[in-house]
């Protein structure tokens, strides 16, 4: 191949890679919590460690990727004892399934700043297709992106035994998230 001729596939590689890019996740301005309603009163905890990898590209968002882990483990409820509970079997069986997972399989324009993900939640080895709005705007250069995915926690077997009574842990739990990425 001629010098020439390999320098302008390199380039022109390099531009079909430049406009999809890994955003790097800023986690100290990012989070994921949990909000369900126990007895009657809202509850919202923390999952203090995740990772989340975005391929986004704003001129193509339909080309662009999401994958998150979430440690179950890290399920924060504000009391160690209740936080050592949630681990259990019974709950998200942190042992044998340290962790929640959700990967895009399309995300659409839905608007200025929205945007229209499905994928599949894999939570305590049980996998379902969800969808949800998305927003997403630029802060200090950087971008983020906040959602809430509501889903039904004894569908992934999250409550098992006498915890599957949804009078004293409601079904309904929506997840929240912020993530904020740049490059």
């Amino acid at each position: 191949m001629k010098p020439i001729q390999g320098l302008l596939l390199a380039s022109v590689f390099a531009s079909a890679l430049a406009g999809a890019a890994v955003l790097k996740t800023d986690p100290a301005k990012s989070s994921v919590t949990a909000t369900f309603t126990q007895m009657g009163v809202p509850v919202e905890a923390k999952f203090r460690q995740f990772t989340a990898q975005i391929d986004y590209d704003a001129a193509k968002p339909a080309a662009s990727k999401a994958n998150v882990e979430i440690a179950v483990g890290s399920f924060d409820l504000g009391d160690a004892e209740y936080n050592k509970e949630v681990a259990k079997k019974e709950w998200f069986n942190a042992a044998q399934f340290p962790k929640a997972s959700f990967v895009s399989s399309a995300i659409a324009p839905a608007g200025a700043g929205k945007l229209n993900v499905s994928g599949t939640l894999s939570i305590k080895g049980r996998s379902a297709k969800v969808a949800f709005p998305l927003t997403v705007k630029t802060e200090g250069g950087k971008q983020v992106f906040e959602g809430a995915l509501p889903i039904r926690r004894l569908a992934f077997n999250i409550g098992e035994g006498e915890w599957k009574d949804t009078s004293m842990v409601a079904d309904e739990v929506v997840i929240k998230f912020r993530v904020t990425a740049g490059q």
